[in-house]
């Protein structure tokens, strides 16, 4: 039992995958497409998920701090519509408020480069919101 793990910006999708029994997240590759251009980045998650057995999909949602949606709430609502035209697979919205803080904050204490962790901040925060929905699922 496999998931995944989203983070979506305007120009990439980090995207995070389990392990097989559903407990350990780690960071699977960042999606880079042209400014705003989902369709594109939604054909490199249909070939993700055509090659692992994906159970569930949980997709970064971004809240204000006061916990009220934005715009970037609305384009991630709009892109899981668009997974769950393409795939039975359950698409799962998760709050992700600091998740990319908290990714520079653990690149940072790792001494990574500048140049290194704008490339992989994506799917370090795609670890992170995965990580918040296995504790989800662990607590139901």
């Amino acid at each position: 039992m496999r998931y995944l793990g989203l983070d979506l910006g305007t120009k990439s999708l980090g995207v995070a995958i389990s392990d097989s029994t559903g407990l350990i997240a780690s960071p699977l590759k960042v999606i880079h497409f042209p400014s705003e251009d989902y369709d594109t980045a939604l054909r490199e998650l249909q070939e993700i998920l055509a090659t692992y057995s994906i159970k569930k999909i949980a997709l970064g949602l971004p809240k204000n701090m006061d916990g009220t949606l934005g715009f970037a709430s609305e384009r991630s609502r709009k892109f899981k519509e668009k997974i769950e035209n393409i795939t039975d697979i359950p698409v799962v919205l998760v709050d992700e408020r600091l998740t990319t803080m908290e990714a520079q904050n653990i690149l940072l204490e790792a001494d990574i480069s500048r140049k290194k962790r704008k490339s992989v901040i994506d799917g370090v925060a795609a670890v992170l919101i995965l990580e918040t929905f296995i504790k989800m699922e662990e607590n139901k």
